[in-house]
């Protein structure tokens, strides 16, 4: 049994809660936020111990075997590299970091333990069925793709929350939050990046936070033509769109469902997924990847989200903004 502690009690949180809590080899042991009464309605819930910080957890609980970072993004590296330094394996939501200079720590904290970050949506079965497609070279070769990302975000979300839309603890705005998944998926699919070139605009926040609420880009991923498009300034939070363009077929990718065009005849797959923890639109993944996780541990075996397997979309999404907030 894995006894597991959440840092961080706000929204994200509640899913890791609910997951850990059904999972038959973990146990929720222990809660921090920096907001006691958050952590306080965690514990009542679950039934674990709630605290004011991730220092007075740590201090006070000694029989731990992992935590889970559910934090603002800026704290994920540093936290990852203290829980490490008291030999506890890590699960981090995304993103893994918001700067190169922090990639060093989480380096440093995977040299100690085991580090797993919550793509999620990597376990999608629409997600491996496309990965299957491009591996047996179904339709022929993958000659390009595009992916769009239209939600709705208003100016509450960051003022109410106390660190979004700031460079300094969110690290960014649409990218690095809302899309990343996205962009996380197309290296899957497609490949690492050859060459970036990123445009990004604050169209209708400008008074509420100074990151960016529109990105685009035109990307070489893999050696292949892709086209993404992110935007928080839609009326709706709208299904993410992934579209992949082989020799004889065009798949779109949309919500859980799967949908290929050869000619004049149009296939619709769907997949059975796991009920929806959360919102819908953050996928359906988190049961099935904290499971892996926490199977890796218990088996030994390499996790799929570990450090070294997001390092392409750490990578390319730090390069985008270096491209991009030029243009701000």
């Amino acid at each position: 049994m894995f006894r597991v502690a959440i840092i961080g009690c706000g929204g994200i949180a509640q899913v890791h809660a609910s997951v850990l809590s059904a999972l038959p080899d973990t146990i929720l042991t222990a809660c921090a936020d920096i907001r006691p009464e958050r952590a306080q309605a965690m514990a009542a819930k679950y039934g674990c111990r709630a605290y004011p910080s991730m220092d007075a957890l740590l201090d006070a609980e000694n029989e731990l075997d992992s935590v889970h970072l559910c934090t603002p993004h800026y704290l994920h590296a540093p936290m990852a590299k203290k829980a490490a330094e008291h030999g506890l394996a890590v699960f981090s939501e995304k993103p893994p970091v918001i700067s190169r200079d922090q990639w060093e720590l989480l380096e440093e904290a995977a040299a100690k333990v085991p580090l797993g970050i919550c793509f999620q949506n990597r376990y999608n079965p629409n997600v491996e069925a496309a990965k299957l497609l491009i591996a047996e070279g179904t339709y022929g070769d993958l000659l390009g793709g595009r992916a769009f990302v239209t939600w709705k975000r208003e100016a509450p979300y960051y003022r109410d929350s106390g660190w979004r839309g700031t460079w300094a603890t969110e690290g960014g705005g649409v990218l690095i939050n809302q899309s990343v998944h996205t962009l996380d998926l197309l290296v899957q699919l497609f490949g690492p990046a050859d060459a970036v070139e990123t445009h990004m605009a604050n169209h209708h926040l400008r008074d509420a936070i100074e990151v960016e609420d529109t990105v685009e880009a035109y990307l070489k991923l893999g050696g292949r033509p892709v086209l993404f498009y992110a935007t928080t300034a839609y009326t709706q939070d709208a299904p993410v769109l992934i579209e992949l363009h082989f020799e004889r077929s065009t798949v779109r990718l949309e919500s859980d469902a799967m949908e290929i065009r050869s000619g004049n005849t149009v296939e619709h797959r769907t997949f059975e997924v796991p009920e929806t923890l959360g919102k819908k639109y953050w996928g359906t993944g988190h049961t099935a990847c904290i499971s892996d996780f926490y199977g890796c541990l218990a088996e030994g075996r390499p996790f799929r989200n570990n450090l070294d397997s997001v390092k392409a979309t750490a990578d390319l999404m730090l390069t985008m903004y270096e491209q991009g907030r030029i243009t701000l």
